[in-house]
């Protein structure tokens, strides 16, 4: 994301805020030699929007409790959210914790 200019009338936390939401987004890389389903909904059910190439490489917005989905990095039921309506399933998806990296989707 990147800012042009900032108006004057902006108040300081605004502008905090807005650079707290650039420099805090890291990118999470999937599971070697996977193409990982992208679905629109934190789980199996929903559809699958799009699928990610091997060596891919996501944001993550938030996450939420969803399907229990067994992967390369264990058994989960987190959900992360790397779009506006897209998720994968966090077993799929190296942090390095088994717990929640990201606030709860809300």
């Amino acid at each position: 994301m990147s800012v042009d200019r900032v108006e004057q009338t902006e108040g300081a936390e605004q502008i905090e805020a807005l650079s707290a939401t650039t420099t805090s987004l890291r990118y999470y890389s999937i599971a070697p030699g996977v193409r990982l389903n992208v679905r629109n909904g934190p789980g199996t059910s929903f559809g699958v929007v799009r699928v990610l190439t091997e060596g891919s490489k996501v944001p993550i917005y938030c996450q939420t409790p969803g399907t229990t989905v067994t992967g390369p990095y264990g058994t989960s039921k987190i959900w992360d959210n790397i779009s506006n309506g897209q998720y994968v399933s966090d077993a799929y998806v190296q942090t390095g914790s088994d717990g929640y990296v990201a606030d709860r989707c809300g």
